[in-house]
């Protein structure tokens, strides 16, 4: 018990969890969709509570798109696959039932990653409990289209280039990624 109290004082302390927000997402006893951003992936999980520990149901996460022909990055994009994949995977292991967003210590910001990743789910048919408002042309990478037709912009896109991505047809490349996911 002393090492638990430790490792929760020595996690609040490093601000890694946010205890109060986490124990009213395990009191309502729904199962959780936890959406995690690092510098490079998007990493999605769908976990119940367990005295012992999370149970992970199902996994998803940004590297494998890469498979599918999408560079993995943790942009809107991605995030979206990366939610249809997670998806496709929960049904395969025939999961039905509905969900809670779980954050973690990120702030809820229309239109970012987090609720891309959300969006993903909820149009491949996860039920969660949230209504996410998301402009489709972020969704399907416009935006960066557009930004990329800027030389400043195009010179800092360098992963796109090293992996051959094109970006000027990324919103073609991403509904193909897209019926692959369903298809596949």
């Amino acid at each position: 018990m002393i090492i638990m109290r430790h490792m929760i004082q020595r996690r609040r302390k490093k601000s890694v969890t946010n205890y109060k927000r986490r124990l009213a997402l395990l009191k309502s006893g729904i199962p959780r969709l936890v959406i995690r951003k690092t510098n490079k992936h998007i990493i999605m999980e769908i976990a119940e509570y367990s005295p012992i520990g999370d149970k992970i149901i199902t996994t998803a996460n940004s590297k494998d798109l890469d498979k599918l022909g999408w560079v993995s990055h943790s942009n809107i994009p991605t995030a979206y696959l990366t939610g249809v994949l997670l998806a496709k995977k929960a049904k395969e292991k025939k999961f039905d039932s509905n969900l809670i967003l779980d954050t973690g210590l990120y702030k809820p910001i229309k239109n970012n990653v987090i609720f891309a990743g959300a969006k993903g789910c909820m149009d491949s048919g996860l039920k969660l409990n949230s209504n996410i408002d998301f402009d489709k042309d972020r969704i399907s990478g416009k935006h960066i289209e557009e930004a990329a037709k800027d030389k400043k912009f195009k010179e800092t896109l360098t992963s796109y280039k090293e992996k051959k991505f094109d970006i000027s047809n990324m919103s073609k490349l991403f509904d193909e990624v897209k019926i692959k996911i369903n298809g596949a």
